[in-house]
């Protein structure tokens, strides 16, 4: 009992009518959202569990980490680029980028503040969404916050958590494993044989810095990968791809880069790297894997410097025994086994729109919009571009229904 009333004591519970829409999480799509409802005039407020905006671009990527795609493609509306940024900004580009998106918008998020649970209320026809604080004061007190609003904006987008496979005997390996989220360089693993768990871009990226700092990684590769040059003859990869799609007819895109693709690269399966049977753009498409846009890894793969191996089938102490019968001598793992959507831990009775993944059920580009006020921003599997797309559709619509519907704002008074 004693416990229980601790709890209870720390616990201050307040209750905050927001009038207009409640934003959850401050991301690229929270902020884009937030910029986009400024415009019209509509009040907002943005709640985010972290102490920053855009915490996986600040506390969880790696320091090489540069935009994958053509700045133009990777702006959010309202503010380009500078024009002195170059066509893949670093890192410390973007956040930069974002940190002045925020300022020139006067976005002022509302910091750690963790959302528990959303839910709809029928019978008022509001959305209540809880969210605790972290306690910021001597006693280290939290406070549990209620706020109550029309519209509800899930805007913690496809990377909100890290995803870590099981993976038989890894608590018995003993040497240093880290997902991706928390490598910052390879100048912790300087002479270490690592194994990379994941052969996407991150995987392939942070295979090659590791190259770069004189260590020894070995990459699992369990499934089929398409591999593409970031540039052709100077010009990005990416933008090819949407020209070609404007003009011609999907399948038609995908044969033309795999064609590209092998003859700028050869056969990569001599690498290890098998090409899916489906093409590129339709598989990023339809199950939204994304194709890895190459800045240097296939060469030392090919080199020998990276080794591809098969699938995992176990860890013994220092060790891995692969798929194929092969044992590695390894010192530490890094999983590159990618991040999804936290939606189903917070948002509840969300079936009629969003899936068990925490994505929108209606593919792109219907999937920004569901019932009884609910939006989604970041869920269209198309990056920075399809979460500035999501945010201008989302302050349209709850601009024009927010000023057919505005009134004075209403009080609400909760008593302990």
């Amino acid at each position: 009992m004693a416990g229980v009333a601790d709890r209870a004591e720390s616990l201050s519970r307040l209750c905050v009518w927001v009038n207009g829409p409640i934003i959850v999480g401050a991301g690229p799509s929270g902020l884009a959202v937030g910029a986009c409802l400024r415009e019209q005039g509509v009040p907002f407020v943005i709640l985010e569990r972290a102490d920053c905006i855009a915490s996986l671009w600040q506390k969880r990527t790696y320091d090489r980490l540069r935009l994958h795609l053509p700045k133009q493609f990777c702006q959010l509306p309202k503010l380009p680029f500078p024009e002195e940024f170059p066509e893949f900004p670093t890192r410390k580009q973007f956040i930069g980028y974002l940190e002045s998106y925020a300022k020139q918008f006067e976005i002022s998020p509302r910091f750690n503040q963790s959302v528990q649970s959303a839910k709809y209320d029928e019978t008022s026809g509001l959305w209540r969404v809880t969210a605790v604080v972290a306690g910021d004061d001597s006693r280290n007190r939290s406070a549990e916050v209620e706020y109550i609003g029309r519209w509800l904006v899930a805007a913690t987008g496809e990377n909100a958590e890290k995803v870590v496979p099981e993976l038989e005997g890894l608590e018995e390996f003993g040497g240093d494993v880290k997902h991706v989220c928390d490598y910052k360089s390879g100048e912790a693993y300087r002479g270490k044989r690592v194994l990379v768990v994941g052969c996407g871009n991150s995987g392939m990226e942070v295979s090659l810095d590791l190259c770069d700092h004189d260590a020894s990684p070995s990459m699992v590769v369990r499934d089929s990968v398409h591999v593409l040059p970031r540039e052709v003859l100077g010009k990005s990869t990416f933008e090819l791809a949407v020209l070609l799609m404007k003009w011609l007819p999907l399948w038609l895109a995908d044969r033309i880069l795999v064609v590209l693709a092998w003859l700028v690269f050869g056969n990569v399966e001599k690498l290890g790297l098998k090409r899916p049977s489906t093409g590129p753009l339709e598989l990023k498409n339809t199950q939204g894997r994304t194709p890895v846009l190459d800045i240097g890894a296939l060469g030392k793969i090919r080199s020998g410097e990276i080794k591809v191996v098969p699938g995992i089938k176990r860890f013994i102490q220092g060790k891995v025994e692969l798929v194929d019968g092969q044992l590695l001598d390894v010192d530490s793992v890094i999983l590159a086994t990618g991040y999804r959507s936290n939606v189903p831990r917070w948002l509840r009775g969300s079936d009629f729109f969003f899936s068990k993944d925490g994505l929108p059920k209606s593919p792109f580009p219907n999937g920004w919009k569901g019932s009884y006020g609910l939006y989604a921003a970041g869920f269209t599997r198309r990056g920075l571009s399809g979460a500035a797309a999501d945010a201008v559709r989302i302050a349209d619509d709850i601009g024009r229904l927010w000023k057919e519907e505005s009134e004075p704002a209403k009080k609400l008074i909760c008593l302990p």
